[in-house]
């Protein structure tokens, strides 16, 4: 039974299965060293051990506690009180080109009082020392002379206090004084070996007594402070704290405690780890790296210059056409408008019309409505457009084929068939469009691929095969128009619509085949404005072609707006 015994190493029962002491282990001692590390937020350390079991077996059980707060230990020395003066020396220079500011000593007042000594010769302050059990009250170190050096040290000591009658009752204790009585020998040895290792009772103090699996009992500690007047509680780091949008790199070969700091990536930041975490999707690091900022959207607006020329360029064409039609209607009776069908030119014009302001739709914020609106006013106008171009070139067709003795073809053509036509190729789109819109209809999405530092609204189309299948049905039919309108190109007349027609489609083509690369390539809003410049491009190839010969007649050539010139027989 001891009471000054500390080392963790008799705690092995199957070395001393019979110890018991009445002094705290070492082992509880290392984890409150552990704690007041941890407390203090010293995380670059260097420890002097004593080159024994007592030294090695304490600094074993502070070190893996201290593990677990991420505590770096930068050296560990040991002492021991045979040690030569060259190597306690040694020592002492490792303590001064070191750059930790706390060191704790976990050996005996017999093997670290010499080092002490040297550490004042040499005049090495500024250091935090944690004091094992072993030294820091003891009667030699502390002195005014050592407080020069080891003033403000730490460190903890067993509880302390006087037990009355203690001392009496324990000299009265003598198993021999009868050694022969029976069974002495044996009772003695039971007691140790059972009955302390169920003692449990609260002392006259309020002290819970008791003896754990290993023979020791409750650890209480007193904190010990060699105090210094207006004393400030030290830092120690092997690296300072990194800034906030920075983040640690450790360097190779080094304790983890030691590192760099470098800036977060792009689209990261910390502010209060050391490590960069990164930003929600909608939102991304500022310049410093410390705090995520939303995203910008992006989108078309009417504001900005590509926004300001779709609408100044859609609304000119739905004027030419406001101006044309009324042309037309002005000029009905003439025999340039009468010999180009005025009812399909007024259809035509009408759907030019809706063509110009379709761009529309596809400028501002994208929202549930705009995105359904913009895809499907586009299909139907542009189909109603292609349609009654479709319905013109047919009647062109049949009217030449007319001409021929016999042939009554144009007699299949009447106005009421050609509204047919029209309608009845129109119909086939709405119906494309409406399954568009009951099984899978476009909506605003926001895209990320474009750029880390916006967002960018657009449109879905939802379901990519409807969408396809919509520019696919314009596309059949403006190719049924080119065909014909080409195989009519050259019939006799001083006017025949199928040349304007032929250039007015071949545009309309041309462009759209160049807009399917520039709309894949196109990023962002890009994309948006070139699908509204294609859609003018190719309305004002149909406007100008078709109807911009018959207003120069009109206009700057009245005298050829007659029935002879226009049938070839002036």
């Amino acid at each position: 039974m001891s009471y000054f015994s500390a080392c963790a190493c008799l705690s092995d029962r199957i070395k001393y299965p019979t110890f018991f002491r009445t002094v705290s282990s070492d082992y509880f001692q290392a984890k409150a060293l552990a704690a007041l590390m941890r407390h203090f937020d010293w995380q670059w350390i260097g420890v002097i051990q004593s080159d024994n079991d007592y030294g090695r077996s304490g600094v074993n059980g502070f070190t893996e506690e201290v593990k677990k707060f991420g505590v770096c230990i930068a050296f560990v020395a040991t002492i021991l009180r045979t040690y030569t003066i060259s190597k306690i020396l040694t020592v002492v220079e490792i303590i001064r080109k070191s750059t930790v500011k706390v060191i704790l000593a976990f050996a005996t007042e017999g093997d670290f009082y010499p080092l002490m000594v040297e550490i004042l010769k040499n005049n090495i302050t500024g250091i935090q020392w944690i004091a094992a059990y072993g030294w820091i009250t003891a009667a030699r170190p502390s002195t005014p002379e050592m407080y020069q050096a080891f003033a403000g040290t730490l460190g903890f000591v067993g509880q302390k206090m006087a037990i009355p009658r203690l001392k009496p009752f324990l000299t009265n204790i003598d198993p021999y004084k009868n050694p022969n009585a029976a069974f002495v020998g044996d009772f003695w040895e039971v007691m140790v070996t059972e009955k302390l290792q169920t003692l449990n009772f609260t002392n006259q103090f309020g002290d819970n007594i008791f003896f754990d699996e290993n023979g020791n009992p409750p650890a209480y500690y007193d904190l010990i402070n060699w105090q210094l007047i207006n004393g400030k509680v030290p830092s120690s780091l092997c690296s300072n704290d990194c800034p906030r949008g920075t983040r640690e790199a450790q360097i190779k070969g080094k304790h983890p405690c030691c590192f760099d700091c470098i800036s977060c990536d792009d689209g990261t930041i910390a502010n209060s780890t050391a490590e960069c975490s990164p930003c929600p999707q909608e939102y991304w690091s500022n310049d410093r790296k410390d705090e995520c900022i939303p995203k910008t959207t992006e989108f078309l607006t009417y504001q900005e210059p590509i926004g300001i020329a779709v609408t100044v360029v859609s609304l000119l064409g739905a004027s030419l056409s406001v101006a044309t039609l009324m042309v037309y209607i002005r000029y009905r009776e003439t025999p340039v408008i009468k010999a180009s069908n005025s009812e399909l030119s007024c259809f035509l014009l009408f759907s030019l019309l809706l063509c110009f302001l379709s761009p529309l739709t596809f400028i501002g914020r994208p929202t549930v409505w705009t995105c359904m609106l913009r895809h499907t006013a586009f299909g139907v106008t542009f189909a109603l457009c292609i349609s009654s171009v479709l319905g013109k070139t047919i009647v062109v067709v049949t009217a030449f084929k007319a001409t021929f003795p016999g042939n009554k073809s144009a007699t299949k053509f009447a106005p009421s068939q050609q509204r047919i036509i029209v309608c009845s190729c129109t119909v086939i789109q709405i119906i494309i469009c409406v399954l568009w819109l009951r099984l899978n209809p476009p909506f605003p999405d926001m895209v990320f691929r474009y750029n880390n530092k916006k967002i960018v609204l657009e449109c879905n189309p939802g379901s990519e095969a409807a969408f396809y299948a919509v520019l696919g049905y314009i596309g059949l039919l403006a190719i049924i128009c080119l065909v014909l309108a080409f195989l009519a190109r050259k019939l006799p007349d001083n006017f025949n619509e199928a040349k304007f027609i032929t250039f007015s489609m071949l545009i309309f083509c041309a462009v759209w085949i160049t807009f399917i690369p520039v709309y894949i390539s196109s990023p962002g809003k890009f994309t948006v404005a070139s699908e509204t410049f294609a859609i003018l491009a190719s309305v004002f190839g149909l406007l100008i072609c078709i109807f911009a010969p018959k207003c120069y007649i009109i206009f700057i050539k009245p005298e050829k707006n007659t029935k002879k010139h226009v049938m070839g027989k002036n």
